[in-house]
């Protein structure tokens, strides 16, 4: 079979496209219905349908026309995903409307970049290889969602898995996380649009035979146990959520206000195992205002009690500053954010940006990175893995110290995106993680969403948004692991870069031969 030829698995030609300019406006339009199928929209067929349409955007256009294509997608998909940026910057960083929405549209269309490069390399070199059109566009799909895991510190924000974290794909989630969810749903909006394009009763069956078998596995999957409760006895929990006004946090004025309003928490210490407050709730290094925890610790070690909270912390080097959680109480550990928000934490170009608009001047954004492999902490016999805000965004970083662990808490300030899809987003994160390493996982934050959520990912309390609430439950420790947790997200990205290989080798000596 000559490589020129169509075939059953969608392989084409690479020939000049004839759609006319009108379709450009899909691909926009493509990239928006990720965001829709992702919290708080919960739509998840729109992730299915998107691929569908980007594949067909793909599908006969050149590698210059793709690089265009996959820009507006990914502009489609950014400017709508992560638009939320845009509160940030006007908000809480006094920029002039103007200058926010050139910054917010300057980041999204950077981040849309990515997709221009993942159009140009599917067109280029893997839409031509067997398979290409169909496996080809979902593994380099996966491939590039693990590239912005990691590349310039990462951006792992809209993932196409997340969609489905109450469907049956969700099995697959303990075994390959979010990824094998993204693998799934884009192979799902692949298999979509090659059905539709061959339309003949051998294509559509096959088809149909490969979604059905993805999506029934993933429904056997889910009634596996991966891991079992390590005791009849959960931990009684309470999560304490000030709703504290960003805008006066970082006031001094404001600072015995909040000390009282924290000190009227306090009476939780004598009936819960562990306390959670959140992100930077007392605005001081810990070691200036150690003194007014003096009384706290000892209250909660005569309750045997722990009270897990977030604080800037100051580092033992000169200019080192942290994002930290410290237990306290009948726990201990300090533990130093690792994965620093850019401007909001640290200033990228310092030099040549820093006090040149109050943006690149926002309160502490001066941190410096924790090291890794930092010990967990300690919450009486319990290991604790704690993740500050964004951290828990990182499926391998969550992954490599939750099987250490025996709880997953996350602390973050949600503050800073206003009402915005942006903390809901967040939220939808945090239960991933916990299904992907059958744990606990405490959620708690200033202004919402606070949330105790189970070992599959499924919210068993949650706080209102912009309310001062302090929520409470039950959290139980689990025995096991699951194969994500065990071993990350490497085996599934080292599979797709197999598959790709496989292809390549296929295309290079058995389509040639039979030309």
């Amino acid at each position: 079979m000559s490589p020129s030829q169509t075939t059953a698995t969608g392989s084409p030609e690479a020939r000049p496209s004839r759609l006319p300019c009108l379709m450009l406006l899909l691909a926009p339009l493509a990239g928006c219905l990720i965001t829709l199928s992702l919290a708080p929209f919960n739509l998840w067929p729109a992730g299915i349908l998107s691929c569908a349409l980007y594949s067909a955007l793909l599908c006969t256009c050149s590698p210059r026309q793709a690089l265009w294509r996959g820009w507006l997608f990914g502009l489609g998909l950014f400017g709508s995903g992560v638009s939320w940026v845009y509160v940030s910057i006007h908000v809480y960083g006094y920029a002039s409307v103007g200058l926010a929405v050139f910054l917010t549209a300057l980041f999204c269309a950077g981040l849309a970049l990515l997709h221009s490069l993942f159009a140009w390399c599917y067109v280029r070199w893997i839409r031509p290889l067997p398979g290409g059109m169909l496996l080809g566009f979902a593994v380099l799909w996966v491939l590039f969602e693990w590239l912005r895991s990691w590349l310039l510190t990462g951006f792992p924000w809209l993932f196409l898995g997340y969609a489905h974290i109450d469907t049956w794909l969700a099995g697959w989630a303990p075994i390959g996380g979010v990824y094998a969810l993204s693998l799934i749903t884009a192979l799902s909006g692949s298999c979509l649009f090659l059905a539709w394009r061959s339309r003949q009763a051998a294509a559509l069956l096959t088809y149909a035979v490969i979604a059905t078998g993805l999506w029934g596995g993933g429904a056997l999957l889910k009634n596996i146990q991966w891991v079992a409760p390590a005791s009849q006895e959960p931990l009684n929990v309470a999560l304490f959520q000030p709703n504290i006004p960003q805008q006066q946090k970082w006031n001094p004025a404001w600072l015995p206000y909040i000390l009282q309003q924290y000190e009227n928490s306090l009476p939780t210490l004598d009936q819960y195992d562990l306390v959670l407050w959140p992100e930077s709730a007392i605005p001081r290094y810990f070691q200036d205002i150690e003194p007014w925890f003096e009384p706290i610790i000892e209250r909660a070690r005569h309750s045997d009690s722990t009270l897990i909270t977030g604080i800037p912390y100051r580092g033992s080097g000169q200019r080192e500053y942290f994002n930290s959680i410290v237990a306290l109480g009948q726990g201990q550990g300090v533990y130093h954010k690792q994965r620093l928000v850019p401007f909001g934490e640290y200033v990228p170009l310092e030099s040549w940006l820093r006090g040149l608009i109050a943006f690149f001047d926002l309160p502490m954004s001066a941190f410096s990175p924790g090291p890794a492999d930092q010990a967990a902490l300690q919450a009486g016999a319990f290991r604790v893995a704690p993740y500050i805000c964004y951290e828990v965004v990182y499926p391998q970083l969550v992954a490599e110290s939750a099987q250490r662990s025996d709880l997953l808490v996350t602390i973050s300030n949600d503050s800073w995106f206003g009402d915005s899809i942006g903390p809901l987003q967040h939220l939808e994160m945090a239960r991933m993680r916990a299904l992907e390493n059958g744990r606990y996982l405490l959620r708690g934050t200033n202004n919402g969403v606070s949330a105790i959520i189970d070992h599959r990912g499924q919210i068993l309390a949650q706080s209102e948004q912009f309310i001062s609430t302090l929520l409470i439950g039950q959290a139980q420790v689990m025995l096991g692991g699951t194969p994500f947790g065990s071993f990350g997200a490497m085996p599934l990205i080292a599979a797709c870069f197999l598959a790709l290989a496989i292809m390549g080798i296929m295309r290079r000596y058995l389509w040639r031969e039979g030309a």
